[in-house]
């Protein structure tokens, strides 16, 4: 059982360094293109459901973790970005909503989250999820922020043909914005964060289609099960070595204390 008012000592979230944004853009990939494989190789209700609950299991285990701990915090990103998409696609090929008219109501879902999250622990900062009750707002956003990412990749790469590439290439400038205006002014440091964060998944998920998608679509045609199995050993040894060097910098803490 969960206590909403559990603290921790510090942040489950890791710093934002290199390695982080480096693993969440490629989680965000390795998300877009399992999901296009599981969904067009298998049922997708099942497909969806099984999605599901891996998802909650990773999280459960997640929101259980005593303090930061790299395996699970990056296998619950995983299974967010999974999840995170499948949600995105089921809204569009399930219910036949417009890729326009899912990527607002996932923004205002974001924004409510925000709203929220603001109005109850007064800062919407990372370095401050020290309880199960900022910890849930935390991955409520996250989630909303992958749906979010995908519908808006999706929709100006269909609806507005600039096509993958193309939408790759225009987000990843649009991603510079935020971390140059932080760079240069040294403000806002949380809007400049969440901004890059949610801008993260349709580079990631654009690149990742562009990759796996046939010629005729624009793609280079390795397919998506190639590409997520190729991403997913990438994530794999990045966060292995990830794993060991904070390791390695607790134990020489240690010996230093």
């Amino acid at each position: 059982m969960l206590s909403l008012t559990r603290t921790f000592r510090s942040s489950k979230v890791p710093s934002t360094t290199a390695d982080f944004w480096f693993l969440k853009i490629v989680t965000t990939a390795m998300g877009e293109s399992t999901s296009d494989f599981l969904v067009h190789h298998f049922s997708p209700v099942l497909a969806v459901l099984a999605g599901a609950v891996v998802f909650t299991f990773a999280l459960y285990a997640q929101l259980r973790a005593p303090r930061y701990l790299v395996v699970t915090y990056w296998s619950a990103v995983v299974m967010v970005s999974v999840f995170g998409t499948m949600c995105a696609d089921a809204v569009h090929v399930g219910l036949g909503v417009p890729y326009v008219i899912s990527a607002i109501c996932f923004a205002l879902a974001l924004a409510g989250i925000f709203v929220t999250w603001r109005h109850f622990e007064s800062t919407l900062s990372i370095h401050s999820i020290t309880t199960t009750r900022r910890e849930l707002f935390y991955w409520s956003t996250v989630t909303a922020t992958f749906a979010l990412g995908t519908a808006t990749g999706d929709m100006t790469a269909y609806t507005l043909n600039f096509g993958f590439f193309s939408s790759a290439l225009w987000f990843s400038v649009l991603l510079t914005m935020p971390a140059l205006y932080f760079a240069l002014t040294r403000k806002n440091a949380i809007a400049s964060f969440w901004c890059a964060y949610v801008l993260t998944r349709p580079v990631g998920a654009s690149f990742a289609d562009w990759c796996g998608v046939s010629t005729l679509r624009g793609g280079l045609d390795w397919g998506p099960g190639n590409v997520a199995m190729a991403l997913t050993l990438l994530i794999v040894i990045n966060v292995v070595l990830l794993a060991w060097r904070t390791s390695s910098q607790m134990r020489t803490s240690v010996v230093r204390l």
